[in-house]
C-alpha cells in the first residue's frame, strides 16, 4: 500500500510543479526581423523573456523583450526596458550571443482572488514573493482606473517588477504573463466562494476611478474572465 502511495505522489508532484513555469537561461542564436532563434526552449508557450546585452567591464543591461512561441523560436515584443543613460546604445538592440532570461521575475506574483480565505490558501501553498493586491488597488486609483485590464496590468508589472498575475477564475486558476500578454499555465481549483469581492480581494475600500474612466460593473468572476 505504501509503495502504491509513493508511486502516486511521484506521478502527481511533477504536474503540480509545472503550474509555475521555472525561470530559464538561454541566448540568441539568430535573429531575422522580429523573429529570434534561441539556443534553449522555454518551459511554456507564451512566456516572456528579457534580452540582456553585455557591454564589457561587467556592464550589462536589458535591451529588449520577447515572447516565446514554440521550439526554439520567439518574437520581439514592444515593452520599453529601463533606460541606462550611462551605457552606450547598442545597434541593433538584439545581437547573436546576447543572454536571454525566460520567465524573468516569475517569482514575483500578484494574486487576484475572490476572498481573503482563497488568498490565504493560495499564498500559503507556494513559496513565492506574493505582491499584495492592496498595492495594485492603490496603483489603479492613481491611474484613475477601477478594474484590471491588460494595459494597467502591464504598466503595474513594469513599475513594480511583477513577473506573473495569478488569476482565480471560476473553478480554475490561471497564470497570466502581463509582459507577453499570454496565459502560460492553468489548473483546476476547488473550494471557491460562489461570489467574490468586487473587483477583487483587497483590504482597502472602493477603488476611486477617474472622472472619465469607464465604471466597473458585473461580478468578480465575470471580470476575471474578461481579462484576455
Amino acid at each position: 500500500m505504501r509503495s502504491i502511495l509513493v508511486a502516486f505522489l511521484l506521478s502527481v508532484l511533477p504536474l503540480m510543479a509545472d503550474f509555475y513555469p521555472p525561470t530559464v537561461q538561454s541566448s540568441v542564436a539568430g535573429i531575422k526581423g522580429r523573429s529570434v532563434t534561441l539556443t534553449r526552449a522555454f518551459p511554456a508557450k507564451g512566456m516572456s523573456g528579457v534580452i540582456i546585452h553585455n557591454y564589457g567591464k561587467d556592464l550589462q543591461a536589458i535591451t529588449s523583450y520577447l515572447r516565446y512561441n514554440s521550439g526554439n523560436s520567439g518574437t520581439l515584443i514592444h515593452n520599453e526596458p529601463i533606460q541606462h543613460d550611462e551605457l552606450p546604445a547598442v545597434k541593433p538592440k538584439v545581437r547573436i550571443h546576447d543572454k536571454v532570461i525566460g520567465g524573468y521575475l516569475y517569482n514575483n506574483i500578484l494574486l487576484l482572488a475572490p476572498d481573503a480565505n482563497t488568498y490565504a490558501r493560495i499564498t500559503g501553498s507556494a513559496n513565492k514573493n506574493w505582491i499584495h493586491p492592496d498595492l495594485f488597488a492603490m496603483f489603479l486609483s492613481q491611474e484613475g482606473d477601477q478594474y484590471p485590464t491588460k494595459d494597467n496590468l502591464q504598466k503595474f508589472a513594469n513599475e513594480y517588477q511583477v513577473g506573473l498575475i495569478y488569476i482565480v477564475q471560476q473553478n480554475k486558476a490561471i497564470l497570466y504573463d502581463p509582459i507577453s500578454r499570454r496565459y502560460v499555465s492553468q489548473k483546476a481549483i476547488s473550494g471557491l466562494p460562489a461570489k467574490g469581492q468586487f473587483p477583487f480581494y483587497m483590504r482597502l475600500g472602493k477603488i476611486k476611478a477617474g472622472w472619465f474612466s469607464r465604471k466597473a460593473s458585473g461580478t468578480y468572476y465575470q471580470l476575471m474572465k474578461s481579462i484576455r
